[in-house]
């Protein structure tokens, strides 16, 4: 297949299309490649996939929306996988006008280049955040998720909204894959394991928020990975089932689905903190700090519906993840 990966550059989406050029599809690969978090990182995960006979990079903004018509005019993808957002919870209080920019503008663009050329099948990254308030665990995505309680995931709810309307006139086949703290090889800066990394090796302090009282359902990147496979290839379809007398929100009689992926192994953030002190054999200096705003404690993900419709569940153990990402660390940052 032709598959279109918005975000090539990012952390999720490198990887991904190294896995799609691996089983010979052919990617063409979109990222603006920003300032969000350091650049020359991002440019090192492109380097791995350029020069690959099978992909091919555009260097714009999903916001542009002449360059995006183009693009699909162009390259007509049979299948897209849009990761490209502006992320961070934290940084949407002091930038919220990104995250409109980048998730709202950006993803429309992308479903207008779907529907008018063929566009088989859309998957687009979602997040846990859309859960807020909510404090039923595990979450599912048959629980109610109109609380966000950050601008970052009000956007991804956003976009939830904005596919299935797009699924229901236009018969456009969209998956939403809701991600819960992805952490391994090749991660972001801005993410706690990088953070905690960075400062320990430096003996300086890590914080540590809610005072350590988090539980987070950290997933490995190459299960995500897997699990966004198995979705692009698993074309939304219509649940013939459905009754808007009791509506399903994961479902649709339109072709839409929405999946949780997640280890379903929620982990204490000290326990957390603890193996990665094993595997860096340092001890951490903790700043114990209150509960950041648009934050919640714990998440949790429910992925039944994602075994049931396409056989997969995540499988790196926590150690096993966090051992990888110190190995790539020390590597890549050429730390003795």
């Amino acid at each position: 297949m032709k598959v279109l990966v918005t975000g090539a550059a990012g952390f999720i989406g490198a990887r991904l299309c190294e896995r799609l050029l691996e089983r010979g599809d052919q990617v063409v690969g979109v990222d603006n490649l920003n300032d969000y978090y350091d650049v020359r990182l991002k440019q090192a995960r492109l380097a791995r996939l350029q020069g690959q006979q099978r992909f091919a990079f555009h260097k714009l903004d999903i916001a542009d929306r002449t360059a995006m018509e183009r693009l699909f005019a162009t390259e007509r993808p049979q299948r897209v996988m849009n990761l490209a957002a502006q992320a961070g919870v934290r940084y949407s209080l002091q930038n919220p006008h990104a995250y409109v920019e980048a998730n709202v503008i950006g993803f429309l663009n992308v479903l207008e280049g779907c529907r008018h050329h063929g566009v088989e099948h859309l998957v687009y990254a979602s997040t846990s955040s859309v859960y807020g308030a909510n404090t039923n665990m595990p979450f599912s995505v048959n629980d109610n998720v109109d609380h966000p309680v950050s601008m970052y995931a009000a956007t991804k709810k956003a976009n939830e909204l904005m596919a299935h309307s797009y699924s229901h006139l236009f018969r456009l086949p969209t998956t939403g894959l809701r991600f819960f703290t992805v952490y391994g090889p090749w991660g972001r800066p801005d993410m706690s394991l990088f953070l905690f990394t960075r400062n320990i090796l430096a003996g300086e302090p890590i914080d540590v928020f809610n005072h350590g009282n988090h539980r987070r359902d950290f997933t490995y990147v190459d299960d995500i990975v897997e699990g966004v496979l198995r979705a692009i290839d698993r074309v939304a379809t219509p649940n013939l089932n459905w009754d808007g007398a009791h509506p399903e929100p994961g479902t649709s009689l339109a072709p839409y689905r929405v999946y949780n992926i997640g280890a379903n192994r929620p982990v204490p953030l000290l326990e957390f903190i603890a193996t990665l002190e094993r595997c860096l054999g340092r001890k951490a200096q903790m700043n114990m700090l209150p509960l950041q705003p648009g934050d919640v404690p714990d998440t949790y993900a429910d992925v039944d519906t994602l075994v049931a419709d396409v056989g997969y569940r995540p499988r790196t153990s926590i150690e096993e993840g966090i051992a990888r990402f110190v190995a790539w660390y020390k590597d890549y940052y050429h730390v003795a």
